[in-house]
């Protein structure tokens, strides 16, 4: 299992840009392919990403809400039951407890043909969750992050 890295990874600062998922992988950026929380339930989350796939996530100047995962239909991407607690769910609670940063990265929609990146946005604390009705009734689970500053 690789170590964890809180805070910024080598020499990425927010504003670098990825072509996709494999290249956050390698840059240790951000290293699951698929999943949006890189993170244990013992040590929290390192860093998420926002995709655009969930309808509670919302990305502020000042605070983004990101939801938790699961429960969505495979083909329609809609939500079709309640979350439960998993693995990314899990790391996410847990660093609203130690308030250690976690790396957030946008995958931003290109232009004129352009493809896609992810954007690496900075350093947030993941301030609190809910667990509640999501915009579908079903139950989810949505995470208040604010800019990390240090003290």
């Amino acid at each position: 299992m690789p170590i964890p890295v809180y805070g910024h990874p080598g020499t990425y600062r927010p504003g670098d840009t990825f072509h996709n998922r494999i290249d956050l992988s390698l840059s240790g950026v951000h290293r699951p392919r698929r999943a949006g929380v890189c993170g244990t339930q013992l040590l929290g989350a390192e860093s998420i990403v926002l995709a655009g796939q969930y309808e509670e996530d919302d990305f502020g100047e000042e605070e983004i809400l990101y939801s938790g995962n699961g429960g969505r239909d495979p083909k329609t991407g809609r939500q079709i039951m309640d979350q439960v607690p998993t693995t990314g769910i899990l790391a996410l609670l847990r660093s609203v407890e130690t308030g250690q940063p976690v790396r957030v990265l946008r995958k931003v929609l290109a232009e004129d043909g352009e493809p896609d990146v992810y954007r690496y946005e900075g350093l947030y604390q993941v301030v609190s969750s809910t667990y509640g009705p999501g915009k579908s009734g079903f139950q989810v689970y949505v995470f208040q992050l604010r800019p990390f500053r240090t003290a």
